[in-house]
């Protein structure tokens, strides 16, 4: 399986990365039902920060990612599964595929955890020094008591003004 199919598949939904459902069983080369069937034979295996079902709203902000089925719609909604909750399915679809899949997809959260961790580090970099540009330019450039206070250093210096 391509990393880069993989992590294309990983979304983000309550602050979390996840894969949903139906994805997952088109790598694992299930049907879904299959995948739900054996998660819910297991589920204590699956706490809520490794697996979760969508709400009603979510389903409806993702509705272009669903297959509809031959029914008019979906009759359940889908799992939600963190990486911790894929590293569990190999526990539960026990075949030597799902393994292999398994490592492939840990490794996609791998690596899309260094990309943001790497961005994050350039953007703290790179803002720093705007903004310590920006500051510098505005500091220099406007006068005292315009865009910015007077600089006295001495109390008795500082004008105290009285609102009636």
């Amino acid at each position: 399986m391509e990393v880069e199919h993989i992590k294309n598949s990983i979304l983000e939904i309550r602050g979390h990365k996840v894969m949903l459902d139906m994805d997952l069983a088109k790598i694992y080369e299930v049907e879904t039902r299959v995948l739900k069937q054996a998660v819910r034979r297991n589920i204590e295996r699956f706490p809520h920060d490794f697996m979760f079902e969508l709400t009603e709203n979510e389903l409806q902000n993702l509705t272009s990612h669903f297959v509809t089925s031959s029914w008019g719609g979906q009759r359940h909604k889908p799992f939600a599964f963190t990486e911790q909750g894929i590293a569990m399915l190999s526990s539960v679809l026990k075949s030597k595929k799902a393994i292999q899949i398994n490592i492939s997809i840990i490794r996609a959260f791998v690596i899309m955890r260094q990309w943001a961790i790497t961005l994050i580090a350039d953007f703290d970099t790179h803002a720093s020094a705007y903004y310590s540009a920006c500051f510098n330019y505005w500091w220099t450039q406007f006068p005292e008591g315009l865009y910015r206070r007077p600089s006295a250093t001495k109390p008795h210096e500082r004008k105290l003004v009285l609102k009636k």
